[in-house]
């Protein structure tokens, strides 16, 4: 297992690093050491490996991520998993601000709370967080889950698009054009896939969850309402 002290190491030789991996490279697993807050840590990784980092993590870590697996043992700063593609990233902690940002693919997995616009503009991406999420989650959200086991703050899912929200604990406000949905069998089973695959398992029942969705009232021309445009 290849481990990079980044008291040592500068950031920009890790990533160039990793960044070199071919598919079927044999170093699978990177240990990654005193973080220290720094940012862009294991952005724009393109192989099926395992990143590591043991320590609070910075702006974008993880970003853009393809095909591999990053495991956060602390917290992370904004925009954690920023327009990932695929793949898996696991915050042991807290998120700050747009985590998952523009995400397309793949799943983000935090154990903690997330800060405000928690899957801003999100197109793909699963989310799926432990705690609870500020306000403005889901804003402009086109496609993807956010699942929150805890409660969302004011103006959920505003201007969201297609993407389904989850949340069982309560909420502050909904945002425009955004209304609780009826849950039916399949959104029951999409919402246990998403627990499983986050290692919640039976530790949450489908049941205490509600689901939240577009009125699909915004997005589309009104004649009536051409005044207002």
């Amino acid at each position: 297992m290849p481990e990079v002290d980044l008291a040592v190491t500068p950031l920009r030789e890790l990533n160039a690093a990793l960044h070199k991996l071919k598919p079927d490279t044999n170093e699978t697993s990177w240990r990654v050491l005193n973080p220290r807050g720094q940012h862009a840590i294991a952005a724009g990784l393109d192989a099926p490996i395992l990143v590591t980092v043991e320590g609070h993590a910075g702006y974008y870590c993880a970003g853009m991520n393809k095909q591999a697996t990053v495991v956060i043992n602390g917290n992370a700063g904004q925009g954690v998993a920023e327009n990932m593609m695929s793949g898996q990233v696991h915050v042991k902690g807290d998120a700050s601000q747009a985590a998952g940002a523009t995400g397309c693919g793949g799943l983000l997995v935090i154990d903690g709370n997330a800060s405000a616009r928690c899957g801003i503009s999100m197109k793909g991406i699963d989310i799926v967080v432990k705690g609870s999420v500020g306000h403005l989650s889901a804003f402009m959200a086109q496609a993807g889950n956010l699942v929150v086991l805890g409660d969302a703050g004011e103006a959920l899912g505003d201007s969201i698009y297609e993407a389904r929200l989850y949340v069982r604990g309560s909420v502050k406000s909904l945002g425009a054009d955004c209304i609780e949905k009826e849950m039916r069998d399949e959104h029951k089973a999409e919402l246990r896939r998403l627990l499983d695959a986050a290692g919640v398992d039976g530790a949450a029942d489908v049941s205490e969850f509600r689901r939240y969705g577009s009125a699909r009232k915004l997005y589309h021309f009104h004649i009536d309402n051409a005044g207002s445009y």
